[in-house]
């Protein structure tokens, strides 16, 4: 049975995944694994933390925790190097443990799990893969937001599947509805608020994306801007996609 939701310190949440990595890039499963940032996820996270001040964070209202994963852990400092606050690592903040597929791309966990792979096309518990159950993953995360200090605003640095169990454990979906939200892009962020009794999600995979040429030769300023991702129903469709770790949860 899940516990009941603590009490949290802070009113306004702010969950950022941590930019590219290689194994990002070339769909390779990271889980618990440490693979650092690539030169594109670098240049996501600067481009991105600027956007998040400007959303409203002040240095003496906002405290930054992330994942001890470097990956999230430089993301998030290059925001706390804008804010000028210290940046709290907690390990409960970690990537969802996926056991055996951790280090696989999709068609090695094809070749060597068929049926794993199988129940998770499926959307189904995905059997004998070792790792974290979803529950758990969600409960650690939680447990380590409990443990804040107060603060108008906390931005957590995390990873897709991470973040994932810790809106739905927030927002009190349950496994059947795993799948409603789709998961945060590399560098993308989410917010939430706690209004009257409850956590409510105000928005979802934002991210600082660039304009296309023609639109960038008018009026505008700036070649960037931070806008949410479009809807699935509106998005371009790519069978040959990446599964990420954010994706393989089931």
């Amino acid at each position: 049975m899940t516990s009941v939701l603590p009490v949290l310190a802070v009113s306004r949440l702010v969950l950022w995944r941590h930019g590219r990595t290689e194994w990002n890039a070339t769909g390779r499963f990271q889980g618990q694994l440490d693979p650092p940032l690539d030169e594109v996820g670098r240049n996501q996270a600067i481009l991105a933390a600027p956007h998040l001040v400007a959303a409203g964070l002040l240095p003496e209202e906002t405290v930054v925790v992330s994942s001890d994963l470097s990956r999230a852990a430089e993301t998030a400092a290059t925001l706390t190097a804008l804010l000028g606050v210290p940046l709290r690592l907690d390990s409960r903040l970690r990537e969802h443990g996926m056991g055996v597929w951790e280090g696989l791309t999709r068609e090695e966990v094809g070749e060597r799990y068929p049926d794993q792979l199988a129940d998770w096309m499926a959307g189904r518990p995905v059997r004998g893969r070792g790792g974290e159950d979803p529950a758990d993953v969600a409960e650690r995360a939680v447990a380590a937001l409990a443990e804040l200090p107060p603060a108008r605003v906390a931005v957590v640095v995390t990873h897709g599947g991470t973040a994932g169990r810790l809106v739905e454990r927030l927002l009190g979906i349950g496994p059947d509805h795993r799948r409603l939200l789709g998961p945060l892009g590399n560098c993308a962020w989410s917010e939430l608020s706690f209004q009257g009794e409850r956590w409510r999600l105000l928005r979802h995979n934002s991210s600082v994306l660039h304009l296309p040429a023609a639109a960038a030769e008018g009026p505008q300023p700036a070649p960037l801007r931070a806008v949410p991702d479009l809807p699935d129903d509106e998005a371009p469709v790519e069978d040959t996609a990446p599964m990420t770790d954010a994706d393989a949860v089931q």
